[in-house]
């Protein structure tokens, strides 16, 4: 009966047990095939016979499945007696992806499935989508709960390093299952699927380091000999294969936001080990920073340059010895590590990592397991093989996006980048978050020079991809579509138009015979330049040639000289200034000038003013000197309903026609002159006529000598003639005279006198007094302006007041002479110098929002004139003063942050970027009043704040109770001040807390929020809000401590640290960390994601003294206040050291200048009033400080020879 039975047992493998839900029926099994590998989903394709003879697929087709996997039955139970229940050696827990129906008789049917885990479901479908501020872990662990409903209990993330968030990543045409592993492989994570027989599931393990790998699993090596055995599993059929795989990995990447970064490096691992050779050259892997090629583990930034080149090359490590074998276990398992004794070959002596595993067993055979391993290695652990990325070919449709609805003007960052909606995209963002910011293709651009025509919210723009990389996209051109529709089209195809949102336009016509150019803005009305063939909105013609036009200001400024011309120069062949005829008629201008003036010297006539004119041509010939020039062949005239003046302040005016010169005024005609007057008619009449009026010819200073060569007329038509003198009148002709003097008349002739008359009378004694005309009375001054040197100051400007307050302002002449002031009153005359004339002032004093001082701030402020004046202000907030000539209105002032004023806070993107803030609209103006000593205070401008909410309040209070008075925190919706409005995350530099709109970090109570990394924001925040009251100097220190960048905020607990250890950074850190994870409870809601695995012991032992006493300020350990004050004044003063600050108290006392090792680095010891002393690392030297050290320096020079 034995023997009949125990054939069957040992044969018999239908003790592997696979049960379907719902599926009540048996399922025997008769064979099986399992695919098992790391970082794939397994398969096992299960045969098996049932009874029901007609299994339906759908019953079966994405049900729940187990199959187990038993111990041979090594002895059958006694006869009469159930064998008893045998735990089974491995059970793979998955979902039923395939079914066959094989055959079937009248007794039973045979069937097939194929069993994978629920991952495998992923690979079903394809997705586009887009992944923002994840890292990579997050975005996988989004996808299976948020799409696959995946629970908990369903993956495990056991990883040993932190991934950073990336800005932005795309899922385009793949599964999402094709996505993660190809997301996963690009940062070295591996994973592997165990079961949890409690919950009777597969669970997925993500795993990214050799320590994660499962230990402790030895067989017997046992080659098949034909022979029986034991029972025992073991392996047989060990292999080896080895080959030649690269030496060395070479990385360089390039990164437009830090173009000059270097990013290059190289990475050997083989550690001098035969059989490696060559240089893999990776270019454009994604990484932005290079990260530390010494630095091992996790230690080593995350996605650096170096942890991709060391990833790359354990990659090609992997392939250097591939291990096979077969094993009768039915435990072994992918991501185990095999130990195998009894005389392995040498390769396998470090263990074998098992990587892929191929299983089969049927009724008629044993279980056997076909392996493939690689050596386990310290320092080279698996990696997945990298999966192929999509490659975008062409581009991809998007629009731009704006937060602002309807905004008018282009949503653009500090660097001109873009956010885009893609139009695959079926997720819903906040508007003007739904991508990173995207660089934009343009035709031109350079260092702040370029063609840059900024996209509105809603245009529609293609996007490209560098090297077809869906992660690195950027906007290669902007299209016209239904909705925003082309502006040239059918109706205008002869046109050619640039023309922006606000109608500013650029339109050149190409209709052959009405070309034409025009150029406008709306501003103002309407300013236009219109070249060729002049056209009106209907398009007919308004006149032809170029039209310069505005309804507002215009302005025609030639700084070397202005040259406007009438005359023809067609096809523009000539010279710019081909003034040859304008030139060749001034001179023949002045020519017949010099003519006329010799004429009024032989008639005694003063000359007019020649060598002024003679210098006018000199310098306009070519433009010499910046003239203006003025000429028309057939005519030019100067018209105004308003007056006209024509003026030269310091030489002469000529007025030259080659025929007439008619001057007419529908009024009076006004001559006056400082000198004399001179009238000369060379060849015809000269003509003083009044129509109406009188003729009044006065010498009021001198005498009246009227002479003609022959008769001279004096006539009156219908009235009198009166010659009155009140000393003597004398008529002389030929010798004979008539001389009235003294009231008696002499009559005298050479010859005879005639007396004749009808009756002469004889009277007594009269007279007839004629009262004489009175003359203008007045007073007039000139004066001579000098040096201290009495040298003549010519052409300089002056200002004379008269006593009655007139004034006067002018420029001296080439003798340095001022022009003649005439009074009608006698006085005194003020006369200001040119140094005194140019003393209009003015001083700036820039107050911050809340009545800070704005100290320290480099500055630009600009004046209407175009001056500039550029400076630092000081203490106080002043600038200098600002001296025009004239009263000057202060239009704009930018500020910029000096270089040495460090970020806290991760606080301003970028100090080279200004402030700019626009005064056209203030009354501020240099002026005459208090010159010397006024201030005009100009007070930056203030953001939207509030107060905290009582949510905010208790949420704080549950941390630091009534160590904060609550009632003097502002929130403010704004940068701080002092970043210039640069400001890119949150900052708290003085009790108050700022969020830059930009951000997007700013809530309106932060304690309603349903994202804790707000609560965790708001409270790192607070603890510097807690920093401030207690006296922290807060701003002073940031300039510090944040000047490490990242480090800064990372921190390590150990069961003896306190709150007093870490700078203000870590402490915000630390406190925030603690609210997340110990009150909260959500330790993946701290800000910084690598500190969700603190642990909450050490984190709430850390701050136990700090919970029960918040308001003691011992907590800051002010010892170490004096090393900061240090650290920062050897930052900002010595110019031969780099200062790294790190607190040295651990390193017990050391002497001044010594040198000790932090973290592996040379570091000097620094003398500082603290208990311990100052560590600094990263020391340059130069030579001449290595010439004459400080005294505590002497040392520091003998102990860097060491470390060199």
């Amino acid at each position: 009966m034995t023997s009949s039975v125990l054939p069957r047992v040992l044969f018999d493998h239908s003790r592997h047990t696979l049960s379907v839900r719902n599926i009540e029926a048996r399922l025997d099994v008769l064979a099986f095939e399992g695919h098992e590998h790391l970082s794939q989903p397994f398969t096992y394709r299960v045969e098996f016979t049932s009874t029901e003879r007609d299994l339906a697929a759908e019953t079966l087709l994405g049900q729940d499945a187990r199959f187990s996997l038993h111990a041979a039955l090594q002895k059958p139970p006694a006869s009469g007696f159930s064998a008893l229940a045998v735990k089974p050696l491995r059970t793979l827990h998955g979902v039923v992806t395939g079914f066959k129906r094989q055959s079937g008789s009248n007794d039973q049917a045979r069937y097939e499935i194929t069993l994978q885990p629920r991952l495998a479901l992923l690979g079903q479908g394809r997705q586009f989508r887009i992944y923002q501020h994840q890292s990579v872990p997050q975005i996988v662990e989004s996808i299976l709960r948020s799409r696959h409903d995946f629970e908990g209990q369903d993956f495990l993330f056991s990883l040993k390093r932190d991934y950073p968030r990336r800005e932005q990543v795309m899922q385009y045409g793949e599964s999402d299952l094709a996505f993660i592993e190809r997301l996963l492989a690009d940062v070295g994570i591996w994973y592997r699927f165990t079961s949890d027989e409690r919950l009777g599931i597969d669970v997925v393990e993500f795993c990214d380091d050799q320590r994660l790998y499962q230990f402790d699993i030895a067989l017997p090596y046992r080659p098949q000999s034909g022979l029986g055995s034991s029972g025992q599993d073991a392996v047989w059929h060990l292999q080896s294969n080895h080959q030649v795989v690269e030496q060395q990995v070479h990385i360089r990447a390039y990164h437009p936001r830090d173009a000059g970064a270097h990013l290059s490096g190289e990475i050997d691992q083989s550690r001098g080990a035969s059989g490696t050779y060559g240089e893999a050259y990776h270019y454009a892997e994604p990484y932005t920073t290079l990260g530390d090629r010494l630095d091992q583990d996790e230690d080593l930034l995350s996605e650096s340059g170096y942890f991709y080149a060391r990833l790359r090359h354990e990659r090609y490590l992997n392939a250097q010895t591939q291990l096979s074998g077969i094993t009768s276990s039915a435990t072994l398992a992918p991501g185990q590590v095999l130990h195998i004794s009894g005389g392995a070959p040498q390769a396998f002596t470090p263990g074998a990592v098992i990587t892929g595993l191929t299983t089969t067993a049927a009724r008629d055979s044993s279980l056997v397991a076909t392996f493939q391993a690689i050596p386990y290695s310290d320092t080279v652990c698996f990696r997945p093989a990298l999966q192929p990325k999509p490659q975008i070919a062409g581009t991809v449709p998007a629009r731009v996006t704006s937060p602002q609805a309807n905004d008018p003007y282009g949503h653009i960052d500090l660097e001109g980048r873009y956010k885009v909606n893609f139009l695959f995209d079926r997720d819903t963002w906040k508007p003007g978050e739904e991508s990173l910011w995207l660089r934009l293709a343009r035709p031109y651009a350079g260092d702040t020079h370029g063609l840059h025509l900024p996209l509105i919210a809603g245009t529609e723009v293609a996007i490209a991809f560098e090297q077809g990389d869906p992660d690195r996209p950027y906007i290669a051109h902007a299209l016209h579509d239904s909705q925003h529709v082309d502006h040239v089209t059918l109706r205008n195809y002869k046109r050619n138009v640039l023309r922006t949102p606000a109608n500013n336009k650029l339109r050149m016509d190409d209709t052959r015979g009405r070309e034409h150019v025009k150029l406008s803005t709306e501003y103002g009305g309407k300013s236009q330049l219109n070249l060729g063939h002049l056209v009106d909105a209907a398009k007919q013609k308004r006149g032809e040639g170029f039209e310069l036009r505005t309804d507002s200001w215009g302005a025609i400024r030639g700084g070397k000289g202005l040259f406007i011309s009438a005359d023809d120069q067609g096809q523009a062949r000539g010279e710019q200034l081909d003034m040859v005829a304008a030139i060749e008629q001034l001179k023949s201008a002045l020519s017949l000038a010099r003519s006329l003036a010799q004429a009024a010297r032989s008639a005694g006539v003063q000359p007019s003013d020649i060598e002024s004119q003679l210098d006018l041509v000199q310098s306009l010939i070519g433009l010499a000197q910046s003239g203006l020039l003025l000429h028309a062949p057939a005519g030019i005239g100067v018209m105004s309903p308003k007056a006209v003046c024509l003026s030269s302040g310091g030489e002469s005016v000529g007025i030259i026609a080659a025929h007439n010169a008619d001057i007419s005024a529908g009024h009076d005609i006004t001559a006056a002159a400082e000198g004399g007057v001179s009238v000369l008619a060379q060849s015809a009449d000269l003509q003083f006529k009044a129509a109406q009026g009188k003729v009044e010819l006065h010498a009021q200073g001198s005498y009246l000598h009227a002479l003609a060569k022959t008769d001279v007329k004096i006539e009156s038509v219908e009235g009198r003639i009166e010659i009155n003198a009140p000393q003597e009148l004398v008529l002389n002709c030929g010798g004979a005279y008539i001389r009235l003097k003294g009231g008696d008349i002499e009559l005298g002739a050479p010859g005879n006198i005639y007396l004749k008359a009808n009756h002469v009378q004889k009277f007594g004694s009269a007279s007839l007094n004629t009262p004489a005309s009175l003359l203008p009375a007045g007073y007039s001054g000139g004066y001579t302006l000098k040096d201290d040197t009495e040298t003549p100051l010519p052409f300089s400007r002056y200002r004379i007041t008269t006593q009655q307050g007139e004034v006067f302002n002018g420029v001296t002449d080439k003798h340095g002479q001022t022009m003649s002031v005439h009074t009608l009153l006698p006085g005194d005359l003020k006369i200001e110098l040119p140094e005194s004339v140019t003393r209009y002032d003015e001083q700036l004093r820039l107050i911050g929002p809340d009545g800070e001082l704005v100290s320290d701030f480099k500055y630009s402020v600009t004046l209407a004139d175009g001056h500039v004046f550029e400076g630092v202000t000081g203490a106080q907030g002043f600038t200098q003063r600002f001296e025009t000539q004239e009263p000057t209105r202060i239009t704009q002032i930018e500020l910029f942050l000096t270089e040495d004023f460090g970020a806290f806070c991760c606080a301003a993107e970028s100090i080279k970027t200004p402030m700019v803030i626009d005064l056209t609209s203030s009354d501020v103006s240099t002026n005459e009043v208090a010159i010397g000593s006024s201030v005009k205070e100009v007070s930056l401008p203030r953001g939207k704040k509030r107060s905290l909410t009582l949510g905010e309040i208790s949420m704080a209070g549950t941390i630091f109770k009534d160590a904060i008075d609550y009632t003097k925190v502002e929130v403010h919706h704004a940068g701080w001040w002092g970043f210039l409005g640069r400001q890119n995350t949150a900052a708290t530099p003085n009790g108050n807390m700022y969020y830059p709109s930009s951000t997007g970090y700013y809530r309106n109570d932060f304690s309603a929020t349903d994202d804790d990394r707000d609560k965790a924001l708001f409270i790192h925040e607070m603890t510097h809000v807690w920093q401030y009251q207690l006296g922290y100097p807060v701003k002073r220190m940031g300039l510090v401590v944040t000047s490490r960048g990242a480090p800064a905020y990372r921190y390590a607990l150990t069961e003896q640290s306190v709150l007093s250890d870490y700078n203000m950074e870590q402490q915000g850190e630390i406190i925030s960390d603690y609210y997340l994870i110990c009150v909260v409870g959500n330790p993946h809601g701290v800000w910084s994601e690598r500190n969700f695995t603190k642990s909450p012991e050490l984190l709430a032992s850390t701050l136990e003294s700090f919970l029960k006493k918040p308001a003691d300020k011992n907590i800051f350990q002010v010892e170490k206040e004096g090393c900061m004050k240090l650290a920062l004044f050897l930052t900002l003063s010595l110019p031969w050291l780099v200062v790294e600050s790190v607190y040295a108290a651990s390193y017990g006392r050391r002497e001044a200048g010594n040198v000790v090792s932090v973290n592996g680095k040379p570091a000097i010891c620094v003398p500082s009033n603290a208990k311990g002393v100052f560590a600094v690392s990263r020391v340059s030297l130069t030579e001449s400080y290595i010439r004459n050290p400080p005294t505590w320096g002497a040392s520091l020079c003998r102990d860097l020879n060491h470390w060199s």
